[in-house]
C-alpha cells in the first residue's frame, strides 16, 4: 500500500492481508487519508486488537475544521456500540488520545458490554477472562420524574434555555413520541428521536 496515493473523502479499507486483525474502514472529510497517517490509526488502534476477536470492524472519520484536527472512532459489537471522539490542533495527538480513551472504555465498563454466555461474540477470551481492578460500579444517585408535555422540538429548545439545562425530555407534539433535544457546540441543537 505505500505506494498509493493519499486519498480525500472517500471510504478506504485498509486490510493488511492477514485475517487474524481488526479491519479497519477510514473516511478523511477535508482531509488526506496519507500513508502516514493511515499507519499511525493502524498502529495506535490496532493495540486495542488485544480485546476483541479477529476480523472485528473499525469504522475511522478524520476531520479537520479550522484548527481542529478530528478523529471519530466506532466499532460496533453485539448489543453495543464502543464509540470515541478526540480533538486536537494535531491529527496524531488525536489518534494516540482517541485509543487511551476506548482501552479505559473497555476496562472501566467490561461487566456491562461483554455477555459471558455469548458465543462467538466481538470479544477476545482474553478480555472477557480479565478481571480489572479499578473498574467501577455505575451508581443512579437520583431519579426525577416530571410530566412530559407535547410540545414543538423549538419550544422545547426555548424550555431547556429557560430552566438552564443542556438536555430537555419532551413528547414531540408532530410524532407524539418521546425526543431529547440538547446543546450543542456553537450554540446550536440537537435532536434525538427514536428509530420507526
Amino acid at each position: 500500500m505505500s505506494g498509493e496515493e493519499p486519498h480525500r473523502g472517500f471510504v478506504i479499507e485498509i486490510h493488511d492481508g492477514r485475517d487474524d486483525h481488526m479491519k479497519f474502514i477510514i473516511v478523511g472529510r477535508n482531509i488526506e487519508v496519507t500513508p502516514g497517517l493511515r499507519s499511525a490509526v493502524e498502529d495506535k488502534i490496532g493495540k486495542l486488537d488485544k480485546y476483541f476477536n479477529p476480523n472485528t470492524e473499525v469504522h475511522v472519520t478524520l476531520s479537520v475544521e479550522k484548527e481542529r484536527q478530528k478523529i471519530e472512532v466506532t466499532i460496533p459489537v453485539k448489543g453495543n456500540i464502543i464509540r470515541s471522539e478526540q480533538v486536537s490542533n494535531d491529527m496524531y495527538v488525536s489518534i494516540d488520545l482517541v485509543e487511551e480513551i476506548i482501552e479505559r472504555q473497555l476496562k472501566k465498563y467490561k461487566t456491562k458490554i461483554v455477555d459471558k454466555h455469548q458465543s462467538g461474540g466481538d470479544f477476545s477470551q482474553a478480555y472477557v477472562d480479565n478481571d480489572y481492578a479499578d473498574e467501577e460500579e455505575i451508581k443512579i444517585v437520583r431519579t426525577k420524574r416530571f410530566d412530559i408535555k407535547p410540545m414543538y422540538p423549538e419550544d422545547a429548545c426555548i424550555q431547556m434555555e429557560l430552566l438552564g439545562h443542556n438536555f430537555y425530555v419532551f413528547c414531540n407534539a408532530e410524532t407524539d413520541q418521546v425526543n431529547v433535544v440538547y446543546k450543542r457546540k456553537g450554540d446550536t441543537y440537537g435532536l434525538i428521536e427514536p428509530e420507526a
